[in-house]
């Protein structure tokens, strides 16, 4: 399987991630919006961003790993956000680009601010595609 990510010279340069990426051929893994969940369904860092985040990439990694992939295979993000604040917004994207799952975020990405999310306090969401390789058959 090869993944190949472009940033075509005629777009503007992107704050680390890619424009465009292609999977040459393979299997896919649509992972479920990764929320602030413990493993008993509790919400984690009521009102506390890096908690959540935190939270999040561990459970984004899980998903992964369950699947086979590793955050190198992600091939598109979606990172929702329950603020309109754009420093919060670029709070979360640092947190998850220096995180464990960072290097999820160098493909085709897309960060959102949105009025809320599915749970009660919960402040962000993470949403993968992973493109598995030969050894995750």
């Amino acid at each position: 399987m090869e993944i190949t990510r472009i940033n075509p010279a005629e777009l503007h340069a992107p704050p680390g991630y890619h424009h465009v990426t292609i999977v040459e051929t393979g299997r896919t893994a649509y992972l479920a919006g990764q929320c602030p969940m413990g493993p008993g369904g509790e919400l984690v860092g009521e009102g506390d961003l890096a908690a959540q985040v935190g939270q999040v990439v561990s459970n984004a990694l899980t998903a992964l790993a369950a699947a086979g992939a590793e955050p190198r295979h992600v091939v598109r993000s979606v990172v929702y956000v329950a603020s309109s604040d754009r420093t919060v917004l670029a709070e979360v994207w640092r947190l998850l680009t220096a995180s464990a799952l960072g290097d999820a975020f160098t493909t085709a990405s897309t960060l959102l601010g949105v009025a809320q999310l599915g749970f009660p306090g919960q402040l962000v969401e993470v949403d993968l595609t992973a493109a598995l390789t030969e050894a995750t058959r």
